[in-house]
């Protein structure tokens, strides 16, 4: 069975909880208070963080490749496009937003001295992305994949970072909301993360 180290408020673990309730497969969650880790996650990761998923001898802790990895062992419903070139620019889209996005996140969390600047980074990016929902139903498209699991956390996080948008983000609120009612979302929220929307 596969173990998910897990954060209860941390939107990195979020995506990776998405990933298996989407799957649909047999997992334990174990839940990790992110302000009184336990010792052994500091010894399955070398960086001390969440989240980490072990399997047998197998031991992942970098969100993108933990999901990458039960995707393709898992392949139904499939995350990541069957077409190498649609994989590959999915894979380059999602690099992008780890660095043009989701590296703000942090500042948010450990609500630094830079907070603000991430929260404009984080605004202004994705009011550029909003009138691609004008178009498609998800970022790649009509179907769901793991650009949208990557997204998803942060959009449900907004509010909770302080963190809004105009009217001209509205496409991309409505998708946020569709993303809001998938099952595989409603059931990967802790209750921690419930309490973070109004």
């Amino acid at each position: 069975m596969m173990n998910l180290y897990s954060g209860t408020t941390c939107p990195f673990s979020h995506r990776c909880r998405i990933v298996l309730y989407e799957k649909g497969m047999d997992f334990q969650v174990i839940d990790v208070d992110l302000f009184a880790k336990p010792e052994d996650i500091a010894i399955i990761n070398p960086y001390g963080r969440v989240p980490v998923l072990v399997e047998r001898d197998l031991i992942l802790y970098e969100p993108n490749i933990i999901n990458e990895y039960i995707d393709e062992r898992f392949p139904h419903p499939q995350l990541m496009p069957a077409d190498p070139i649609m994989r590959a620019r999915a894979r380059q889209l999602l690099i992008t937003m780890e660095r043009e996005v989701f590296a703000y996140i942090e500042p948010l969390e450990k609500n630094s001295k830079t907070a603000e600047r991430a929260r404009q980074q984080i605004r202004d990016r994705l009011t550029e992305m909003s009138p691609v929902f004008v178009k498609q139903k998800h970022m790649l498209g009509e179907e769901f994949s793991m650009l949208d699991v990557a997204i998803a956390p942060l959009l449900w996080r907004l509010d909770h970072y302080g963190i809004e948008l105009s009217k001209t983000a509205l496409p991309l609120l409505k998708y946020g909301e569709r993303i809001f009612s998938r099952q595989g979302f409603i059931d990967a929220l802790t209750p921690s993360e419930k309490a973070m929307r109004k």
